[in-house]
């Protein structure tokens, strides 16, 4: 792509595109080979961290975060190229950088809400990438597109909160450096204002009576690189008052102010994740012959590859129109689009590795490619983070209030 980003951003996108090259795209078997000898599948493979100690050495690291005193300083515009690029390796690459999700989410999220104590305890070593969190805000019993449903209860008694309530699909739960949940529930659920009733506390995963119960599968893949996705139970869980994360009541606008941010990276990765199905599309096309001539010279695999490339060139200037919008009027000034990206992006990407699957035959819903796990991640994010429909309603209601 020939578009003209500044010279820092151009600068740490050739760090980068050569720290994928010669390091990570060659450690994913490895990585693969490593996970299976382990005792456990969640524990972190070697090369997991070796990856992660030459990322820092080369400078690619809490990327992410704008604020200089944590992160990279990077605008919105500046970083989304980056994160572009780690979205072509999902499994390995955000993590080698620590900007994996939940834990940038939670970062940013205590960066900006976090008590001194707080951030001191928790955030500094989640930004050395010595420990991993989890967001727990999804639970089973309630639609949780409505986060105003959420039936977690979180006490006051003295000194303390108790947090009674069950959780699923819990991102990062299953990981063993898994130190802290931002637990999400209601402290006045009886509240006039249905997005006052909420709160957030900081429950350390060896509180008594955090049970993580299971894993949960998405399509059948357990997320193993990422730490899984785990239903958590809070069995009358007491921390101390210091634990509450801003205010009471402020537990929805955190939760929208943390989401935020999430679903433009989500969207810049999956962006990445298009263009590695476009480049094994395109090889697999070249390379295999069927009904007398190569896969390239028929007819409707040339349609996937223009679309393809079509699509994704429309996504990336509405992403980058995002981000811009972002780092110049805010997150309510580019309401819209965020969720326009949120809206479009998945869908997109979901057809496009759809596409490269096909061409790949039984090869593309293996694990000889990265291809069906590309489409489940993909596939994801279009529950993740609020389902499209959510972000329709919004956006048509917006559109429609211009001419009301």
């Amino acid at each position: 792509m020939d578009f003209a980003y500044d010279a820092r951003t151009e600068e740490l996108r050739e760090r980068l595109l050569a720290f994928m090259d010669e390091h990570v795209y060659p450690a994913e078997q490895i990585a693969e080979e490593q996970r299976a000898a382990q005792d456990s599948p969640w524990a972190t493979v070697p090369v997991q961290e070796e990856l992660k100690a030459t990322a820092r050495k080369l400078g690619l690291w809490n990327l992410f975060l704008p604020d200089e005193e944590y992160g990279a300083g990077l605008s919105n515009l500046q970083y989304a190229p980056l994160a572009e690029i780690t979205g072509r390796s999902p499994q390995l690459a955000p993590t080698a950088l620590n900007c994996a999700a939940p834990d940038t989410g939670n970062m940013e999220l205590l960066a900006q809400f976090g008590s001194p104590e707080q951030r001191q305890r928790w955030l500094r070593p989640l930004l050395a990438g010595e420990i991993r969190s989890a967001f727990a805000m999804t639970e089973p019993e309630v639609a949780s597109s409505d986060a105003t449903n959420i039936g977690t209860r979180i006490r006051r008694d003295g000194d303390c909160y108790v947090i009674t309530g069950r959780k699923w699909y819990i991102s990062g739960a299953m990981h063993p450096d898994c130190s802290v949940f931002i637990v999400m529930g209601k402290t006045d659920p009886d509240g006039e204002d249905v997005r006052r009733q909420q709160s957030m506390v900081l429950v350390p995963r060896d509180t008594p009576g955090v049970e993580v119960r299971r894993a949960m599968s998405v399509y059948g893949y357990e997320d193993h690189y990422h730490g899984g996705h785990a239903e958590v139970l809070f069995h009358e869980v007491r921390v101390p008052v210091a634990n509450l994360v801003g205010e009471e009541g402020g537990g929805f606008a955190i939760a929208q102010a943390r989401l935020g941010p999430g679903r433009i990276h989500h969207c810049m990765r999956l962006i990445g994740m298009a263009e590695r199905a476009i480049e094994l599309m395109c090889r697999r096309a070249l390379d295999r012959t069927a009904f007398g001539k190569p896969l390239a010279r028929q007819g409707v695999v040339h349609e996937w590859i223009a679309d393809a490339r079509v699509q994704v060139e429309q996504l990336r200037l509405l992403v980058l129109k995002t981000a811009w919008l972002m780092d110049t009027v805010g997150n309510r000034g580019a309401h819209t689009e965020i969720q326009a990206i949120k809206i479009a992006t998945p869908r997109a990407v979901v057809r496009i590795i759809d596409d490269a699957v096909q061409l790949h035959g039984a090869g593309g819903v293996s694990q000889d490619f990265p291809l069906a796990h590309l489409w489940a991640s993909a596939r994801t994010l279009r529950l993740a983070d609020g389902p499209d429909e959510v972000h329709q309603r919004s956006l048509a209601r917006r559109e429609l209030k211009r001419y009301a």
